[in-house]
């Protein structure tokens, strides 16, 4: 395993051990766990995640503030949920001192620059208590989730009770049980552009970042990366939040892991490079070179 993980103090595949989190979780419950856990201990004072709409399966980004409200935004939405710009409102309106935030690998990038570069964001960098980075191939706009649940999988997106990626497909899990699967290279069409210019699979700049590519299912694969993610992982552990398994004895592995992140890196930076020929003289940098 090289830098295409990042850098990372430990790595475990884990779940919950809170049965409620774990009824609704898309994986392990990592997430909801820890953000509940800091919520309990006054790590955070509220967490920014992708919550329900008005529209089905359309995440909304919102801060909650209770156990209660991050219940209600378990699961994974294949579509866009711009978390980050809820960061100020979280800090002003809200009136948050310590604030969680989830995000994609490109929103956690966001995060660290608008702390490094608080232009629009001033007084806001040092009130983000805990990052937690989810892994990501790749995202939809809501209407790709539409036109892939109903044009594709022939399911109404009301009866849709469940969406997974892995293994190469794209599930569909409907509310009476059954299961449409979609091959992957019938979903890329779909993709969202930007996208194909991301060099990072598993969230580099999270505290800790998870998701469930490498670990069994109903398992999470988790990275914990920075000292603030060590701390508060330590004593979520400590207080009995998860049950791990060390990454090594688990099947498929960081092997799977690392093969993802290479490939996703391997492809956009194509893209990468031939946006330099676009006439600015100038192709994006990596920011983790």
């Amino acid at each position: 395993m090289g830098a295409e993980l990042g850098k990372y103090k430990s790595c475990v595949s884990a779940r919950s051990t809170d049965k409620a989190i774990l009824a609704g979780a898309q994986d392990g419950g990592i997430v909801t766990t820890l953000f509940a856990y800091a919520l309990s201990e006054g790590i955070i004072d509220g967490a920014i995640v992708a919550g329900p709409s008005e529209d089905v399966w359309r995440p909304r980004p919102m801060v909650a503030t209770t156990v209660e409200e991050l219940m209600a935004a378990r699961g994974t939405r294949y579509n866009l949920s711009p978390n980050v710009s809820l960061i100020k409102e979280a800090t002003r309106s809200y009136g948050l001192d310590k604030v969680g935030i989830v995000g994609t690998p490109c929103q956690m990038q966001a995060v660290r620059k608008g702390q490094l570069y608080p232009i629009g964001l001033r007084d806001v960098g040092d009130k983000i208590a805990l990052a937690l980075g989810i892994f990501c191939m790749e995202n939809f706009p809501y209407q790709s989730i539409v036109q892939l649940a109903e044009d594709h999988a022939a399911m109404k997106l009301e009866s849709v009770n469940k969406m997974e990626i892995g293994k190469g497909k794209f599930t569909f899990t409907g509310e009476r049980g059954q299961v449409v699967q979609l091959p992957l290279k019938v979903t890329h069409k779909y993709e969202q552009p930007g996208c194909h210019v991301c060099l990072d699979y598993v969230a580099n700049l999270a505290d800790i970042s998870t998701g469930s590519v490498g670990s069994p299912d109903g398992w999470s694969t988790v990275f914990v990366r920075s000292k603030k993610g060590d701390d508060v992982w330590a004593k979520a552990m400590a207080a009995g939040c998860f049950e791990t398994k060390p990454i090594d004895q688990v099947k498929p592995g960081l092997e799977l892991v690392s093969k993802l992140a290479i490939e996703k890196i391997t492809k956009n930076q194509k893209t990468v490079d031939e946006r330099k020929t676009f006439g600015v003289g100038k192709g994006l940098r990596s920011p983790y070179i």
